[in-house]
């Protein structure tokens, strides 16, 4: 089976909205201002976008609270073509922790890590489709250890769900993540050394 290209599937897209003229809107869940850097410096020559924060993975709540403050302040603080919004949704550590029972000790990567893609996408189909936008997508792609294969997978299935075209991407090509850190440098970002939940933080 031919591995699809997520990227060359984004930039056609792309190439399509850019010849029809049109600006559609956006929900963008992401889990990090960092992650998100180079995403939407790049979507929003495309895309009117609203920043969805929703993350009730992320432990303890102050470090919950530090990543929002810190995207908040990014969207600021970036220049881009088109306005960008930003949306935070509600904190539900317990949500993240009934969807991960069964699965405390699978090292990070596995099952559990797709149990959580799936609840913090489907919250952002389910707002997508509630708040009229043209697609939706995740950050969470640009990481190198995250399954940009299991991320598209899920987002195809949420789309049929919800009736909202989920925007495939695998945000780490085109050195996607080297220019995140790049720009996570420039604007001194704060860098978590882990990817947000208890079981991540033990590990690292």
């Amino acid at each position: 089976m031919n591995q699809r290209n997520y990227q060359r599937e984004l930039e056609q897209v792309l190439g399509k909205l850019a010849k029809e003229g049109k600006t559609p809107r956006l929900l963008l869940h992401s889990c990090c201002a960092p992650c998100s850097s180079y995403v939407l410096e790049y979507l929003s020559e495309y895309f009117s976008i609203t920043v969805f924060y929703y993350n009730p993975n992320i432990f303890p709540q102050e470090e919950y609270e530090k990543r929002v403050a810190e995207q908040e302040a990014f969207i600021e603080r970036l220049p881009v073509k088109n306005r960008i919004s930003f949306l935070e949704g509600p904190y539900e550590p317990e949500r993240f922790f009934e969807a991960a029972k069964g699965m405390e000790e699978v090292p990070e990567g596995g099952g559990r890590c797709f149990r959580c893609y799936r609840l913090r996408l489907e919250e952002t189909a389910q707002m997508a489709r509630a708040c009229g936008f043209d697609y939706f997508t995740t950050t969470l792609s640009i990481s190198p250890l995250k399954n940009a294969d299991k991320l598209n997978e899920i987002g195809e299935q949420l789309a049929k769900d919800y009736g909202v075209p989920y925007l495939n991407s695998d945000f780490k090509k085109k050195n996607g993540y080297k220019r995140s850190i790049e720009l996570s440098a420039e604007y001194g970002l704060y860098r978590q050394n882990y990817c947000g939940c208890v079981y991540s933080r033990k590990e690292s």
